[in-house]
């Protein structure tokens, strides 16, 4: 089978024979040269050599660490919580409650473009996971059953894909920008 095809600034073709997608392109790069967004992330490195086991356990294979067990389920301090392996701000003390779970929970994120979300069936439920946008980092799971006066959204996240940083060390530790979340 020929097909003619006139040439244009930016021109797919979809050869039905074999169901192969091809691009011909003219000042502009070929699919197979464009990188997806997925495809840019996989090639994305992120060091894990500063975890803890309990801490890797949780961001790299999704595991869940003990509720009333761990560091910040009760923690009170203002400052923000960033992700344990590439310090990315994604959690104010401004938006974390009590839950009354074990785990730490808030309200909303920093900024949603930081976070990932998955359907999560294990464990026979159907729960919404949350994943760290840059690093993949599995967090904790979000559910709909938060203050409804803040949105009605309960982020529950380990606290072992977190580390935490006061509020007095915000901006010598580069995180100046968000100490508006405080009034500041």
């Amino acid at each position: 089978m020929t097909i003619h095809i006139k040439p244009s600034k930016t021109l797919s073709a979809l050869l039905v024979s074999g169901l192969l997608l091809t691009s011909i392109a003219y000042n502009t790069p070929s699919f197979a040269q464009e990188k997806t967004k997925m495809e840019e992330k996989k090639e994305m490195t992120h060091s894990t050599d500063h975890l803890t086991p309990l801490q890797k356990k949780v961001t790299m294979e999704g595991g869940t660490e003990r509720p009333f067990k761990n560091e910040y389920w009760d923690h009170k301090e203002e400052g923000i919580y960033v992700d344990v392996i590439n310090g990315k701000p994604l959690f104010s003390s401004t938006d974390k409650f009590d839950s009354g779970t074990g785990w730490p929970s808030f309200s909303r994120p920093i900024d949603e473009n930081y976070l990932a979300e998955a359907s999560d069936t294990k464990h026979g439920m159907v729960r919404t996971e949350v994943k760290s946008e840059e690093t993949d980092a599995h967090l904790g799971h979000v559910f709909n059953d938060g203050p409804a006066d803040q949105g009605g959204l309960r982020y529950c996240i380990n606290s072992a894909s977190l580390n935490f940083v006061p509020k007095a060390d915000m901006a010598k530790e580069g995180y100046d920008k968000y100490l508006s979340l405080f009034g500041e």
